[in-house]
Parts: structure tokens; C-alpha cells; sequence
């Protein structure tokens, strides 16, 4: 492959900085994702979905070390503490020691419990991500975010464990079914309303070719994304500042999902319902105008992404479920809001009569 086919963009995290590299043909190009591993121990966490189209090729990298695969099931159901176990297990069958490697070959659930079992192997051993989604491209493989979920809400287990490489084959994205390719676009806008109002306005002008995956456009796309993201997480790596600025639509989409039992709707669908709901909550409080809103939500809906919640969900137990997340401070809402596109900001002490008059305004559209 030519070198120039590749794009690479470098979180710089001092001694554990690590490339993303985003083209066609990565997952055969060996050579380069090889020279990661530092052991002769590698396992390979993918899914049933997944492996069987991409592990094959993954596994000629391979050659010459020891190395099994781990699957799951496909699903965000299946982020569990009882298949980080299997996971932990299935290093201890292969004898993995503290030079071993860790392979998240899939979306973001293969990728958040495979770091996972990586940060807790041993007290932590090398990972690279190989993300299949776009979705996973854009955001979860990027930043050392790992963890599980819980029936009572979502990612509350979980360590920074930052990976040794990231390795975007975009020729995983040709077998992404057109729903999952939406979803990663969802993390694309979050981006870009959070603090780029000129991406915002970028993906506007080519929200079609986006939506008909146009390849140059998602190419530039990623690794536009990725660039953002990259710089933020150099600048504040465990989230005590601007990096919680990522989180926009999050609280609201978390709840979503857990509502939902994981099953109603996938985490890119969730976040779009919760930047709307946040852009409204924003305009509420004051702190926007209905123009952003309007924007952001023809965007979405240019998209193909949900812009209504759910039937069957309750204002209530979604707030109930929103006093969980990991962001709030001294028993108060602590939310993700903003002043208009590019223009995101922490809010601590959100009044919660507001965000319930908020979520009770969303059903009330959805009947």
C-alpha cells in the first residue's frame, strides 16, 4: 500500500502517544499494526458478526505468535462484567503475560470491554484497536475510554487504559448496514456542535454525499473527527475539564439506552435524541436560540438519524436515570449544554424542573 493512502494523526500523550491511521487495505497491511506488539502473545476479541467477515484477514498479521480469538455476541446487551470474566479467562488459556496484547477487532462494545479486560489483565497490557464501525472510527477507539455497563446505567464501571494504535480500515465500513453507518454520524455532528462551528457548516453542505457514503467524504470526515478529538484528549486525558465537553447529548442518550435495555436503540441514535434534547434544554435555560436547534435538527434528520424519543419512556424515570451519570457533582445535575453551534459548555447545578418540563415536551411530540 502506498504510504500515501494512509492518513495518520497522533494523540500526543508524551511516551504513551499512538497513531490512528485511517485508509483502505489496513487490516492486510501487517507490517505496519505488527510492529505495535511487543510480546508473542496476542488475543483477538471480536464478535459473531464481525469475525467471520474480517478475522481471517486480520489473522495472517499474526503468523509466528501465539494467539486465540475471544467472541461475543453482537449487541450493546452483551457489555458485561460476566464477558469481561470470559475474556480475562480466555488470556489465562493462553498464557498471556505482561507483553501480551489485547485486539478489539469490531465496533464499540468490542472495543470498551476489550480495553477493559486489557486495563485489568495483569494491572494492564498493550491493546490496539481495530475499529469496524464508524462510530467506533470516529470516537470510542480514540481516547482510552473502556469499561461495561450495568443494569442500572451505562459505562459506570470502567478505566482510562489508552491503546498502542489505531487501525481504521475503511473497507470495513463496505458490510456496515446502513443504520449502524447513521448512527457513527451522530458522534460526527456531536463534534462538530461541540466545538467546530465551521465543520457544522461543512457537514451541512455535504450531509447528502455523507448520507449516500460517498468515500471521499467519509474519509475527511474521520479524520476530521478524529483530529478533534485527538487534540482534546492530549489536552485533558481523564476528563477533569474540556474533555467532558464530548459528552453533549450523552446524560440524555445514556438514559435513552438504559431506558431501553440496550436493545431499543444503538448508542448513535441515542446521542442524536440527546443534542436535540440538550439543544432544547439549552434554549429553556436561555443560554440559545431556537435557530441553532433548528439547524442542528434538519442536520440529524438530513442524516437519517432519530430525532424523537421512544414511546413507552417515561419523563421521570429517565431523570431518575440521568441522577446516575458519572459527570454529576454534589447530588446535582451537571450536564453538557450550549450557547448556539461550536459553542458547547459544562453546566453544574441544572435545575431538574427544567430538564423534566424538557423530556415531558419530547413525548409530548412523539404522541
Amino acid at each position: 500500500m502506498n504510504e500515501t493512502d494512509v492518513q495518520t494523526i497522533e494523540v500526543a500523550l508524551g511516551e504513551r502517544r499512538y497513531p490512528v491511521w485511517i485508509g483502505r487495505g489496513l487490516l492486510g497491511d501487517g507490517a505496519r499494526w505488527r510492529a505495535r506488539l511487543r510480546g508473542r502473545h496476542a488475543l483477538v476479541v471480536s464478535n459473531t458478526t464481525v469475525a467471520p467477515l474480517y478475522l481471517e484477514r486480520l489473522a495472517r498479521g499474526l503468523e509466528g505468535l501465539q494467539w486465540s480469538s475471544f467472541l461475543l455476541e453482537d449487541g450493546e446487551a452483551h457489555k458485561s462484567f460476566a464477558n469481561v470474566g470470559r475474556a480475562l479467562e480466555a488470556l489465562a488459556l493462553l498464557g498471556a503475560t505482561r507483553d501480551a496484547c489485547v485486539i478489539a477487532l469490531g465496533g464499540g462494545v468490542v472495543g470498551d470491554l476489550a480495553g477493559f479486560a486489557a486495563a485489568c489483565w495483569m494491572r494492564g497490557i498493550d491493546f490496539i484497536q481495530v475499529p469496524t464501525t464508524l462510530l467506533a472510527m470516529v470516537d470510542s477507539s480514540v481516547g482510552g475510554k473502556t469499561g461495561v455497563n450495568l443494569p442500572s446505567g451505562k459505562n459506570l464501571v470502567g478505566a482510562f487504559h489508552q491503546p498502542r494504535a489505531v487501525v481504521a480500515d475503511i473497507d470495513t465500513l463496505a458490510t456496515l448496514p446502513d443504520r449502524e453507518y447513521r448512527a457513527g454520524l451522530a458522534e460526527v455532528v456531536k463534534g462538530a456542535a461541540i466545538g467546530d462551528a465551521d465543520f457544522f457548516a461543512w457537514l451541512e453542505a455535504h450531509a447528502d454525499t455523507l448520507a449516500a457514503r460517498g468515500s471521499a467524504a467519509i474519509v475527511e470526515t474521520i479524520a476530521r473527527k478524529v483530529r478533534y478529538k485527538a487534540g482534546v484528549v492530549a489536552r485533558d486525558e481523564t476528563e477533569q475539564g474540556e474533555r467532558a465537553l464530548l459528552n453533549l447529548g450523552h446524560t440524555f442518550g445514556h438514559a435513552l439506552e438504559t431506558a431501553g435495555r440496550y436493545t431499543a436503540l444503538l448508542h448513535g441514535e441515542a446521542v442524536a435524541i440527546g443534542m436535540l434534547l440538550a439543544a432544547r434544554l439549552s434554549e429553556r435555560l436561555d443560554m440559545s436560540h431556537a435557530d441553532d436547534t433548528g439547524r442542528l435538527l434538519r442536520l440529524l434528520e438530513r442524516l437519517g438519524l432519530p430525532v424523537a424519543m421512544p414511546d413507552g419512556l417515561e419523563p421521570e424515570q429517565l431523570l431518575a436515570l440521568m441522577r446516575l451519570d458519572k459527570k454529576n457533582t454534589a447530588g446535582t445535575l451537571r450536564l453538557i449544554l450550549w450557547r448556539g453551534i461550536g459553542r458547547a459548555e459544562i453546566v453544574a447545578g441544572v435545575d431538574e424542573d427544567a430538564v423534566l418540563a424538557t423530556l415531558k415536551e419530547a413525548r409530548a411530540r412523539t404522541s
